[in-house]
């Protein structure tokens, strides 16, 4: 039985849409998170294997499962997987926060696929899980995804140091967050 999301809902956008993970897109993910750049922004020990995509993303079904993940594969209208992209945790109750996470293909950089396909996740987190407010990280050195994220309305908040642990050590990122006031107004 080929493992799925259940919950992930098709979203369409004018160049890709964004729809449920699969298992069968370990190939073209691997693709990505095996490129040593793409890696290294991402802070994780790049890929070697398909079996480690499928592992990967097995992991990411489960997380979504347990409602603490959701993501999508990020596909062309042509049906080619370039990325992903989703909510790496929220907090509904309460605070109603989420947490954007993505990776595209170094191939597709540069393109605006991914500022495309995170308004469609922004778009999302809004108006269905009614979050208040979305928060990015990046590392400091990511000038492309600190544009990219300014040019969605996310204001950076500061710098979180030594946050995050990789296999080359710790790293500083930015917080970047949207508000739901910020985001109406764009």
């Amino acid at each position: 039985m080929e493992e799925h999301s259940e919950t992930a809902p098709e979203l369409a956008g004018r160049r890709l849409k964004l729809r449920a993970l699969r298992q069968e897109d370990s190939g073209a993910l691997l693709h990505c998170w095996s490129h040593p750049e793409a890696a290294y922004w991402l802070g994780i020990k790049p890929l070697v294997s398909k079996a480690e995509a499928e592992e990967l993303i097995r992991l990411l079904l489960e997380m979504e499962r347990e409602e603490e993940s959701l993501r999508w594969s990020i596909e062309l209208t042509s049906g080619e997987v370039i990325g992903s992209c989703g909510y790496n945790n929220w907090q509904l109750t309460g605070a109603f926060r989420g947490e954007v996470g993505c990776e595209l293909s170094p191939a597709f950089w540069g393109q605006g696929y991914m500022r495309e396909a995170l308004t469609l996740a922004l778009r999302y987190g809004f108006e269905e899980m009614k979050l208040n407010r979305v928060e990015a990280q990046c590392l400091p050195a990511n000038l492309r995804s600190g544009r990219m994220f300014a040019s969605l309305g996310f204001r950076r908040e500061g710098t979180l140091r030594e946050y995050r642990h990789t296999p080359s050590g710790f790293q500083d990122v930015d917080l970047y967050a949207l508000l739901r006031r910020d985001w109406r107004d764009l």
